[in-house]
């Protein structure tokens, strides 16, 4: 039965992390409600349980479901018969595995901030949990899910570029560009703690620049050669990667992610380039999709036009002329995790996913590990793990 007050087609959900102080849930509550999917009732919400509890009653929840442990949640919340369906976990990234575990073994659907997990071993743990529980493990690589992604993906898929063979990815901030860690910063600290974060650049945003080239590209990544950085004095941990890519189906390219890069807010872009022509795209435009055939002058698809295919126009909300942004792109992704959810509620076939899932969590955890491993050893070739 549903409970009262709560409109019966939305997903009943909870939430891990994101309490006072914490930029990123906030993002993802929005989100969640953007399209009215989701209503959030319960949380554990801070590794204190009086900031949890203060977090709790800003965000309007019963005090009855606001838990000082997340372990205590996973129990409570599967044991009522108005429990959770999903959790969404925003803690820092080493807290992301002992938490996920705990809600899949209590039979609560996860959805996961990136990366998934500090190490390939829990990534793998939890996928083959997931899968041994039949519950859906959705990861929240956000970028993905922007409109004209999505239409250079088609356009790629259906061969408009010709062979690809050319890709340049980046992922430019400069908000590390001072030791903001020594100055108790607390999204810094633990972000360059590499006990807590497993990766700097490489960990926070090289994994966006990594899966957003893999979901336009759409081949394997085969290997890498790498070099990461840490150029702030006293920083334990790299805050400026470069990596030569090679995909398996003979495409060449490099990604660059930096978290010392003054000018430059959230520069995420992405170019590929094939036989038949190149496409370019960044995130802080994310309305146009700039698209020149071989020998042709180049021109501008924007989001929301006559000009944009099934798949950027199935993502899109608004008309065109319109901007459609970050939080437009994050409510995108759960309002596609949400439809799966509901077939699953309702015994019916979801059908493919079109968001990333935990399979996608294992090969960007792997994909970040193969770049360390190169960058210790000199930034030799080193074979990307393969399915």
């Amino acid at each position: 039965m549903e409970q009262p007050g709560i409109f019966p087609g939305r997903i009943r959900l909870g939430m891990v992390g994101g309490g006072e102080g914490a930029f990123i849930g906030a993002v993802h509550r929005h989100a969640a409600r953007f399209d009215d999917r989701y209503e959030l009732l319960a949380g554990a919400l801070s590794s204190s349980p009086e900031a949890s509890r203060r977090s709790g009653r800003a965000l309007g929840l019963d005090p009855e479901r606001v838990y000082d442990d997340y372990r205590q949640m996973a129990l409570t919340e599967a044991a009522r018969a108005d429990g959770i369906e999903a959790v969404v976990i925003v803690t820092p990234n080493h807290m992301h595995a002992p938490v996920a575990r705990v809600f899949l073994e209590a039979g609560i659907h996860v959805i996961c901030d990136k990366p998934v997990t500090t190490n390939s071993a829990d990534a793998l743990m939890l996928q083959a949990l997931a899968e041994e529980r039949g519950l859906l493990f959705a990861v929240t690589h956000n970028y993905s899910a922007y409109p004209m992604v999505r239409h250079a993906q088609q356009m790629v898929r259906e061969g408009t570029l010709g062979t690809i063979r050319v890709v340049q990815v980046e992922y430019a901030q400069d908000w590390l560009a001072a030791p903001l860690e020594q100055d108790g910063h607390k999204q810094a600290a633990w972000r360059t703690d590499p006990a807590k974060s497993g990766g700097g650049a490489i960990g926070d945003i090289g994994s966006h620049a990594w899966q957003l080239a893999d979901t336009i590209v759409g081949q394997p990544l085969e290997s890498v050669a790498a070099q990461l950085s840490s150029f702030v004095p006293g920083r334990a941990i790299d805050d400026d990667v470069q990596v030569l890519l090679r995909y398996a189906g003979g495409a060449r390219g490099m990604l660059w992610a930096s978290q010392v890069a003054p000018g430059h807010e959230n520069q995420l872009r992405i170019r590929v380039f094939g036989s038949a022509g190149g496409i370019e795209w960044e995130q802080q435009h994310p309305n146009e999709l700039r698209w020149t055939p071989l020998g042709e002058p180049s021109r501008i698809i924007t989001r929301g036009s006559t000009s944009m295919n099934a798949a950027g126009a199935r993502t899109s909300r608004v008309p065109a002329g319109h901007p459609e942004g970050y939080i437009d792109a994050f409510a995108g992704l759960y309002s596609e995790i949400a439809c799966h959810l509901l077939a699953r509620r309702d015994g019916g076939d979801p059908g493919p996913a079109q968001f990333p899932t935990i399979a996608d969590g294992v090969r960007g955890v792997q994909f970040i590990e193969t770049v360390q491993a190169s960058s210790r050893s000199g930034g030799v070739w080193t074979a990307v793990p393969q399915g």
